[in-house]
């Protein structure tokens, strides 16, 4: 069975964490755009949940007390 570069990487995770490093390293270069997969990016903590809750946004909106009122 083959496998891709990606798959062997996601196995090892010296192997992970060198190329995450190395590739922070070249996104400090001006002009280079570094590409993550989603693992790598995951592993960055790029898909943080930190979104506020449907009943938090409700209680935050201003127009909501105007309404109770009416």
């Amino acid at each position: 069975m083959n496998r891709t570069d990606d798959e062997t990487q996601s196995k090892n995770p010296d192997i992970q964490d060198q190329v995450i490093k190395e590739k922070l390293l070249d996104a400090e270069l001006p002009g280079f755009q570094a590409e993550f997969n989603p693992l790598e990016a995951e592993r960055l903590g790029a898909f943080k949940e930190d979104a506020l809750s449907e009943q938090d946004a409700l209680d935050s909106s201003i127009d909501h007390a105007a309404e109770d009122e009416q």
